[in-house]
């Protein structure tokens, strides 16, 4: 049974949230802001966090830099501003999803639901014997362990990141359009658009700089595919 911390500052909506969550069989914490919220994934105790943008204490976004400085919990952001900046800037931290108020308890079921399934163990493709790493120059991705390494130097990705490189790996040299990534990364038909792939993108370039590789060529006018050794 899966664990979601909701953090936000509504008391009622926390309520509806947890009841909600808690009837899709899931186990449910809440908080009423970051400062109380932080601590919980910081020791592992949940497997997703709802976070709300705008809080006192301590906002989603500063909560999110500090939980992403140490683990790739997953995190779909809450927020009712619904403006692409607002989006941009939840994903350049490393959220997997976004979802502006006002929302249905329904949709965010289903949300959570899609980013904890991207972040399962992946099936291999009918071409794939079972667990076999995808390994390409120095890039080498497990998906039964959701591991990623670089030269042997271990990567941390989170959900969404893992994935988009998972399917650049699995064809190398293959042009994937921004569109053909949001469709296949993404299981739910929202509002994500192709420059949020262009943001998780960059995160990974950047997660890579250290290890001294760029994983990602751009085609440009095209969109991205793995690069070759």
């Amino acid at each position: 049974m899966a664990t979601i911390l909701v953090v936000d500052d509504d008391a009622h909506l926390r309520e509806v949230l947890q009841y909600a969550l808690e009837k899709e069989g899931f186990k449910v914490e809440t908080a009423k802001d970051g400062a109380e919220g932080l601590p919980r994934p910081e020791r592992e105790e949940a497997d997703l966090v709802v976070l709300d943008i705008p809080m006192p204490e301590l906002d989603g976004l500063e909560v999110c830099r500090r939980l992403r400085a140490k683990r790739s919990v997953p995190i779909i952001f809450l927020s009712s501003k619904a403006e692409e900046v607002d989006r941009i800037v939840g994903l350049e931290l490393g959220g997997d999803d976004y979802l502006p108020k006002p929302f249905s308890p329904r949709e965010l079921c289903a949300r959570v639901r899609a980013v904890l399934r991207r972040g399962r163990p992946a099936e291999p493709a009918a071409s794939e014997p079972a667990a076999e790493k995808l390994s390409v120059g120095p890039v080498v991705l497990e998906p039964a362990y959701h591991r990623v390494t670089c030269h042997g130097q271990p990567i941390q990705l989170t959900v969404t990141e893992f994935n988009v490189l998972r399917i650049l790996l699995r064809r190398p040299g293959q042009v994937f359009t921004r569109s053909g990534l949001v469709d296949e990364v993404y299981s739910l038909d929202h509002f994500i658009t192709e420059r949020t792939i262009d943001t998780h993108v960059r995160r990974i370039r950047a997660k890579f700089r250290a290890a001294g590789h760029d994983p990602i060529e751009t085609v440009h006018g095209l969109g991205y595919k793995a690069r070759l050794p």
